[in-house]
């Protein structure tokens, strides 16, 4: 009676086994139909080719975090100040230098004043703290801002001498766009526009990611198929020594 017993669970113990090995091959199975390759995603048209996830464009620290407004407070905080910034500037009309101006004398007279009264009011005096700007941060920047000029530098020199003329008309067609904006807003408000862009386009396009890859693809189709045409016709008649061709 035991050996009947035993032989039953033996044989339903390899039964269970069978039917865990067939699920977990078919729920490996439906992973891999899930989960796209590697080979796949990297073949995935990005947003002026991107490679890495939005949050690292921005890198990836506190600015990304308030940018794509992962910490709501601070995001709020900093959108709010800046807004409050415009306003002040634009509907008061209160000009930047005299804003400066202002309160650095209302900070030097209150320190000036409250470190002549705190002998006749027996308070001790305030500590300033000594500041300075750490000479690696300021390297760091000019380093930064060197490459970026000189590589600007390059661009204007390839137009200047003629050679690149699909770069040139790249440049005066962003040069005229910018110059039709400035002509609706001035300076501040432009610059406003941008910093509130900051804290909205890139929130936007991580929540819509894929639509708007599949848009821009389409898009940059489109533009190339047009610009084939138009160097058929316009820009292959134009003589022009040591043109590039793409």
């Amino acid at each position: 009676m035991a050996s009947v017993e035993s032989e039953s669970f033996i044989h339903n113990m390899d039964h269970n086994n069978i039917h865990n090995s067939s699920s977990s091959d078919s729920d490996s199975d439906h992973d891999q139909r899930r989960t796209p390759p590697a080979s796949l995603k990297s073949n995935v048209y990005r947003l002026f080719g991107r490679q890495h996830p939005i949050h690292k464009v921005f890198g990836g620290g506190k600015p990304a975090d308030i940018f794509l407004w992962r910490n709501k407070r601070s995001s709020g905080i900093a959108l709010g100040a800046g807004t409050a910034l415009w306003l002040f500037f634009e509907m008061l009309e209160y000009h930047l230098i005299t804003l400066v101006c202002h309160l650095l004398i209302v900070s030097l007279a209150a320190l000036f004043l409250w470190s002549n009264a705190s002998v006749f009011i027996h308070k001790s005096p305030l500590h300033i703290p000594h500041i300075a700007i750490p000479e690696e941060c300021v390297v760091e920047i000019a380093s930064a801002l060197t490459i970026e000029i000189n590589r600007a530098f390059v661009v204007l020199r390839d137009i200047g001498t003629g050679r690149d003329l699909k770069k040139f008309l790249s440049v005066i067609g962003g040069l005229w766009f910018i110059s039709v904006i400035g002509n609706w807003f001035n300076f501040l408000t432009l610059f406003y526009l941008g910093f509130v862009s900051l804290f909205t386009l890139p929130l936007l396009y991580e929540k819509y990611e894929d639509q708007v890859d599949a848009f821009g693809e389409k898009a940059m189709i489109e533009i190339k198929k047009q610009y084939a045409v138009f160097d058929a016709k316009v820009l292959s008649q134009i003589p022009i020594a040591g043109l590039k061709k793409d």
